[in-house]
């Protein structure tokens, strides 16, 4: 198990919070996330997905991620 924090920018409100949240929870092999305006915590089962899975999710869901 394997958890990362994901700086995203482009999030201002609640239906932005949802948005994310619903683009990382439906990958495979995530097993939490808490997401809050410019910020994601996810556990994920790292031979299941990548954090590089969940950034790409996050930009196409329409946000940036900040290095």
């Amino acid at each position: 198990m394997a958890e990362a924090t994901v700086i995203i920018e482009g999030m201002s409100c609640m239906h932005c919070v949802g948005r994310v949240k619903k683009a990382i929870d439906n990958l495979a092999g995530i097993t939490g996330s808490n997401v809050e305006v410019g910020k994601a915590v996810v556990s994920f089962d790292e031979s299941k997905v990548s954090q590089t899975d969940i950034e790409a999710a996050i930009t196409k869901a329409g946000y940036k991620i900040k290095p």
